[in-house]
């Protein structure tokens, strides 16, 4: 089973969708259009104490009360219903630059994240596919940012584990329980031949299990 995650190449350069900074477009952020809150709908409604919580858990980003601080002020007087507007918002409300990226991106992913509730789906999708896996069939998960590839870390290594037992047991060796996967190799990240050729593979990280006999 392979686990492809986040936002797709089709869909941040479908500028209607508003994944991305890169474009003037309508904050929708929806993975699926059909149903739930847009972006700029959460953005309208969302208690500054939300929005700050949002964009510091989901983006990590340190300057998050500065930026729902200013969301919150902006509404009062414009809806913010495009991402030119929350990119400018943000880089206002942003003190210090990091090289090379834009200093809505950590804020564009908490929200988008928040809006499809990608961390929920990937708790949930996790053992789901455990539970498919025949033995020795493999799990392959690609995350691309450090929330994402924390849980499949964290998940992987609580199923390589055995269960824990008291010390001093008297019990035989093959009678421990063992886990329900076995880590296949280390986590693997894009190498430069790669990044010239997809540079949006920068933060990508592979990491594989196997289902083991025990499980």
């Amino acid at each position: 089973i392979l686990l492809d995650l986040g936002v797709s190449s089709p869909q941040l350069d479908e500028a209607e969708r508003g994944f991305s900074f890169r474009f003037d477009a309508m904050l929708d952020m929806r993975m699926d259009t059909s149903k739930g809150m847009t972006a700029a709908q959460w953005l309208a409604t969302a208690e500054e104490s939300l929005l700050a919580e949002v964009i510091h858990d989901y983006g990590e980003e340190r300057f998050a009360r500065q930026i729902a601080r200013s969301l919150v002020a902006a509404r009062e007087t414009q809806p913010i219903e495009t991402t030119g507007q929350l990119v400018e918002l943000v880089s206002q409300a942003v003190r210090t630059r990091e090289p090379g990226k834009n200093p809505a991106t950590r804020t564009f992913q908490a929200i988008r994240i928040y809006i499809n509730q990608e961390l929920a789906e990937l708790e949930r999708v996790l053992p789901a596919c455990v539970a498919r896996l025949k033995t020795g069939g493999r799990l392959v998960v690609i995350s691309f940012h450090s929330l994402e590839d924390r849980m499949v870390k964290h998940f992987v290594r609580d199923m390589v584990e055995a269960d824990k037992l008291p010390r001093n047991v008297p019990i035989r060796a093959s009678e421990v329980p063992q886990g329900k996967l076995r880590g296949v190799g280390k986590a693997v990240r894009a190498g430069q031949t790669e990044l010239q050729l997809n540079p949006r593979a920068r933060s990508a990280v592979m990491r594989v299990a196997e289902r083991s006999d025990a499980a």
